[in-house]
């Protein structure tokens, strides 16, 4: 179908002499417009976001039906786009527009409709988008208006991708798990140093990925997107995340923790890469930047479909089998890599604002040097996945997340008592400083036991046989970078709900210390080694108390537990 009239598609970024951003509302009528018009394109409304405003999905492809498992079966790959996630970075939502139009439009683009599908979602952070002004981004180049940072609750929703806080996250889950896409693109605009590159990108980090799909992304993928980007003379380069003050002295390639979305969508082995625009260039050349990326990386999915479809599919599956997770890592600045970049040369002259130095960037001295990079993270924490894990219902906040994540989760048909690995958290440090609404449980010390835990028919097993089991491990496992205990999620365990009063329990702790010569050479050493216990009485109590058979075993206990044994569960059907 030919549409009359090419002028009656153009975007308010092609009208606005490439100055202007789409609305909100004008993003969203542009795509019904050509849904309308094109039956290769539809618009869904999924779940609602925290603005009330339902989240729209934009599916592109010539299966009109637009089943994800159907596109699977013919052997697709399914490409998931969001944009407008900091909504005053809106260089993908205008070049989302023209490319889905093109993509009708444009015979050269169509075709690369053979082997892949395309899900677009016009504007993540919908609150955000319309919360509009002028100014709220101090250092960017434009356009004339846009949306702000925070979501319609004030979360940067780029921080929320497992913690799950916002409706949004929820909507978004919803998508990723119905198309579960082979690539997703988050599409950005920086903040930070000064260079050439019009373009930085973040992909999926090969320490962290599927062996597979590292390979395939370090030595094919990656490559070639540089090289279609040389071809449209678009300077691009890895994300500029400099160590010192300036990126002269070396970056460091960004760990993507699951809370980011690159990081999230690697525990689907979904191969991703976000894109950030330069903050200083004009806003007409970071919207057309961010256009030739995702024409390129099209390009390149729609030639190596298959090639694509055996990588991903083989760490899937591997997953499934895989025994042994990391899920904590930290960079090694022992290992220095080296960097060809393009950039200007750092400089400091006096403020006049402050008269002491200040830090700018002469750019009519430019320069392309190899710089130190640092792109290696070191596994700290490596966990064994169990054979399943046991949820309590009461945990329904947990189960939840597992279910808007696709986990198979399975149900006690009866009360069952079974022999599982139990884990107390002996020590932990607390973030002093709110971050996105938590304060962050970091440097963790675990106990594990054995017990007898009694299960209640409608618990939870989670067998750990599953293509989302990194998922499940990320979430579940206390040590992990970012697992569910470490945002909170369990914090009502770490308090302790029954006490004593020292008077009544003075007699029952003096009769322990009778009757328990070890108990008692034991708190003799104690209070031969410290000096503080040794001169308080209420700590020589709680200690007693702690050991004896009033103490609550619940206290700082896990309330999630490991279960390794072979034997079946009665199940729900």
């Amino acid at each position: 179908m030919v549409h009359s009239s090419a002028q009656s598609w153009q975007t308010p970024f092609e009208q606005g002499q490439e100055l202007v951003s789409a609305t909100y509302q004008e993003s969203i009528d542009h795509y019904q417009r050509l849904a309308d018009h094109y039956p290769e394109i539809s618009i869904q409304s999924m779940g609602l976001t925290d603005v009330g405003l339902p989240l729209q999905l934009v599916l592109i492809s010539t299966d009109t039906s637009f089943d994800p498992v159907e596109n699977r079966q013919a052997g697709k790959r399914m490409i998931l786009i969001n944009n407008g996630i900091h909504a005053g970075e809106p260089c993908g939502v205008d070049a989302c527009m023209m490319l889905a139009r093109d993509l009708m439009e444009k015979p050269e683009l169509r075709k690369l409709l053979d082997h892949l599908s395309i899900g677009i979602i016009p504007a993540y952070n919908i609150g955000g988008m319309l919360n509009r002004g002028c100014c709220s981004r101090a250092n960017q180049n434009g356009p004339q208006a846009y949306g702000f940072r925070g979501n319609a609750r004030n979360y940067d929703l780029n921080r929320d991708f497992i913690k799950t806080d916002t409706r949004n996250m929820e909507a978004f889950a919803e998508i990723f798990q119905l198309l579960l896409p082979d690539i997703f693109i988050d599409t950005h605009t920086t903040n930070g140093a000064d260079y050439p590159a019009t373009l930085t990108y973040i992909a999926t980090h090969p320490d962290k990925a599927g062996p597979s799909i590292a390979t395939y992304m370090q030595e094919r993928m990656i490559p070639e997107l540089e090289s279609h980007m040389k071809q449209s003379d678009i300077e691009i380069c890895p994300y500029v995340n400099a160590f010192r003050q300036s990126p002269d002295h070396g970056i460091s390639g960004f760990l993507d923790l699951p809370r980011y979305s690159s990081g999230y969508a690697s525990l689907f082995q979904t191969m991703s890469f976000i894109t950030e625009a330069h903050m200083l260039k004009p806003f007409k050349d970071r919207v057309w930047a961010t256009y030739r990326f995702l024409e390129g990386l099209l390009v390149h999915v729609n030639q190596n479909y298959q090639l694509i479809g055996q990588v991903i599919q083989t760490d899937r599956m591997a997953t499934k089998e895989q025994t042994e997770f990391h899920v904590s890592w930290r960079l090694d600045r022992n290992q220095v890599d080296s960097l060809r970049f393009a950039g200007y040369t750092a400089k400091t002259k006096t403020s006049e604002v402050s008269g002491l130095p200040r830090l700018y960037y002469d750019q009519k001295e430019p320069y392309i040097k190899n710089i130190p990079f640092l792109n290696t993270y070191r596994p700290t924490h490596t966990v064994s996945k169990p054979l399943a894990y046991l949820i309590p219902q009461s945990q329904y906040r947990v189960i939840h997340a597992l279910k808007v994540n696709g986990v198979e989760l399975s149900r006690l048909a009866k009360d069952t008592t079974v022999v599982a690995e139990v884990q107390y958290l002996v020590s932990h440090h607390t973030s002093e400083q709110a971050y996105e609404g938590h304060y962050y449980h970091d440097q963790l010390d675990l106990q594990s036991d054995t017990q007898h835990i009694q299960l209640i028919k409608g618990d939870y097993i989670v067998y750990t046989n599953q293509i989302r089991n990194a998922y499940l491990v990320h979430v579940l496992e206390p040590k992990s970078q970012d697992s569910f205990f470490r945002w909170n999620y369990f914090d009502s365990f770490l308090m302790q709900k029954e006490y004593f009063s020292p008077y009544v329990f003075e007699d029952k702790a003096a009769e322990m210390l009778r009757n328990d010569p070890a108990l008692k050479r034991e708190m003799q050493e104690k209070v031969d080694q410290d000096s503080l216990f040794a001169n308080m009485s209420w700590m020589q109590l709680k200690f007693l108390y702690e050991q004896s058979e009033h103490y609550e075993p619940t206290h700082k206990r896990y309330p999630i537990f490991r279960w390794f044994q072979e034997s079946p569960l009665p199940l729900m059907k």
